[in-house]
């Protein structure tokens, strides 16, 4: 081992990057096109081991065959967890090829779920994700103890996850009609600041839109549902595959969270426009359906022009001044802050992006 190098590697060391796509390649994998940090061990010139990671998900190793079984992964594993913490984090995800999960447990890392038969997220904090869903079941029962639901004998509970970017007619029509359906609304709001509407602003705007509902419960969706940690094709433009992958484990973490809080439910909104909500949609309807939750698809509200309404709409009338289709897609709760000077930088921001869609 002490002759061998370890030393970052740049997206614009060609070569080097072309190394790691080989060597990636070799174990079936292929390079994440979103990566903040990649090293690389070295004996000579020949790149023999490598690891990755974005935000705060170790991700893309691979060891060169002639290599494997000198600790290589371990060096790789303590130095960017080394450099996770760093750059501030201390809850570390591994995001790996299924097969590869057990060589991250014996590092210490704790399996949250798998990804069908594709992929493992592990976490490295033993408690972490039984603390984040019975922060989830005291967020329940803190609401629950303010309704007259006490005389029900096995209330239904429904479930819908959204990101709101922002809170739309469309978003409210499928609260409302999962809420005319259910005796407790869970309301899942993606945590992921990644989107143009920052998750403080999308979170106000949909309890604010949703108040006159009654029998909601609001929950962050934290690093487990719809993050870059276990989901970052939602975010970015990604290959089929690896949106499928990503797909298989944020359902199969949902089913861990939904049988936790009696969860037997969830309705989602019909998607002909965005790639990525399509195949997250078709992938959910088979998982879930077999963890004996059931999908409910709800069709696309229009406009009076019979426009869809949607928040990737939205996005493109804010960028052009078009206030008039704005006002048709959005409730008043929404309308009012986007014409307040808090939504200023918001607007401005998306004045100064070319693509304003969500894949």
């Amino acid at each position: 081992m002490s002759d061998y190098t370890l030393t970052r590697i740049y997206p614009s060391h060609t070569q080097a990057m072309n190394q790691v796509t080989r060597l990636l390649a070799a174990e079936g994998l292929q390079i994440d096109a979103h990566l903040d940090y990649t090293a690389g061990l070295y004996n000579g010139d020949t790149l023999i081991a490598t690891g990755s990671f974005f935000r705060n998900t170790l991700r893309c190793f691979a060891i060169n065959s002639n290599y494997q079984g000198q600790a290589l992964l371990n060096t790789l594993v303590s130095h960017l967890i080394e450099e996770q913490f760093r750059r501030g984090y201390s809850h570390v995800f591994v995001y790996t090829k299924l097969s590869s999960a057990p060589y991250f447990k014996a590092l210490g890392f704790h399996e949250v779920a798998q990804g069908g038969t594709l992929v493992s997220l592990l976490e490295n904090h033993p408690h972490a994700f039984t603390s984040y869903v019975q922060g989830l079941l005291q967020d329940t029962e803190a609401a629950l103890s303010q309704w007259p639901i006490s005389n029900i004998t096995n209330p239904l509970h429904v479930a819908i996850v959204m990101n709101a970017n922002p809170f739309t007619y469309g978003h409210l029509h499928l609260v409302e009609t999962a809420a005319v359906h259910a005796d407790v609304l869970h309301l899942f709001i993606v945590s992921e600041d990644a989107s143009f509407f920052p998750t403080f602003v999308r979170k106000q705007l949909v309890i604010e839109g949703t108040r006159h509902i009654k029998n909601i419960v609001y929950h962050d969706c934290g690093p487990y549902l719809i993050s870059s940690t276990v989901f970052p094709s939602y975010f970015q433009k990604s290959e089929n595959a690896t949106i499928t992958s990503q797909a298989l484990l944020d359902t199969a973490i949902f089913s861990r969270i939904a049988h936790s809080l009696a969860i037997t439910h969830r309705y989602v909104g019909d998607e002909p426009f965005s790639q990525v909500t399509a195949i997250y949609n078709s992938i959910m309807e088979k998982q879930l359906t077999a963890s004996g939750i059931t999908l409910h698809t709800v069709p696309r509200l229009t406009d009076e022009s019979g426009h869809p309404i949607s928040a990737s709409a939205v996005r493109q009338a804010l960028s052009t001044d078009n206030w008039s289709t704005v006002h048709s897609m959005v409730p008043p709760t929404t309308y009012r802050f986007l014409q307040s000077l808090q939504a200023q930088p918001i607007l401005s921001a998306l004045k100064g992006v070319e693509d304003v869609t969500h894949y």
